[in-house]
């Protein structure tokens, strides 16, 4: 009964120092690895992070905002359709910011056939218009800096840039008598630019809305979106 088995502690085996060593630099090998990973990942991160905060700060540094309100000009067509045919706004840098390229590509023409196209213009600023009716990729525009201005195209901080966008020509005065006081931008009969309105049986009349899109060179855009009041007023502040 209390008889010992031979042979019972022939089958047993130990560890030695050498194979406890390899699996001791396995494992701190890997860990190393795995350490490395994240802390490649965690610095990748914060560089992509870094990217995309000074990118908003550039976004919002290079934006526009308005200031005011806008204005509306009525006009009357041939036939006797009364629509707008000009847009006026103020804007300003959204902060202390960059400042942004106003290079106008049209200027006031002054008595009738406004707007005049400047000569050899480059400009980086597009506008746009939209209504139920069509859309306007690049419509004619200009612009004026009231109160502070250092004779540049540059809104500046602390600068005020008035921009006319226009949608018709005014043909108020000239010997042009097709129109009632405005003309479709078709560049002819002594029209001042094209990229508005190109026929007069699509305007926007009463209760009808409309998007101006002003797209800087860099930064957000500028988005308006007005609705015109039941009754056409030779001036209205769209509010």
């Amino acid at each position: 009964m209390f008889k010992t088995s031979r042979g019972m502690d022939n089958g047993q085996r130990g560890i030695t120092g050498l194979e406890t060593a390899i699996i001791l630099i396995a494992f701190v090998v890997v860990a190393s690895v795995f350490a490395f990973t994240v802390l490649s990942t965690g610095i990748f991160a914060s560089e992509r992070s870094k990217e995309t905060v000074f990118a908003g700060l550039d976004e919002v540094r290079s934006s526009l905002e308005p200031r005011g309100s806008i204005i509306a000009y009525k006009g009357r067509f041939v036939g006797d359709v009364d629509s707008i045919f000009k847009i006026v706004f103020t804007v300003s840098n959204a902060v202390q910011g960059e400042s942004i390229n106003l290079t106008p590509p049209y200027t006031a023409g002054g008595t009738g056939d406004d707007p005049d196209l400047s000569s050899g213009a480059q400009y980086r600023t597009i506008i746009s218009y939209t209504d139920e009716n069509q859309f306007f990729n690049d419509v004619p525009w200009s612009v004026t800096f009231p109160g502070y201005d250092n004779s540049d195209n540059l809104l500046d901080p602390g600068e005020k840039a008035e921009i006319t966008v226009w949608l018709a020509d005014d043909v108020t005065g000239t010997t042009d008598t097709s129109a009632g006081g405005i003309d479709i931008m078709d560049g002819t009969s002594g029209d001042g630019g094209t990229g508005g309105y190109t026929t007069s049986s699509t305007v926007p009349g009463v209760n009808d809305k409309f998007t101006i899109e002003v797209k800087p060179e860099s930064g957000a855009t500028l988005n308006i979106e007005r609705t015109l009041p039941g009754r056409l007023d030779t001036i209205m502040d769209l509010r």
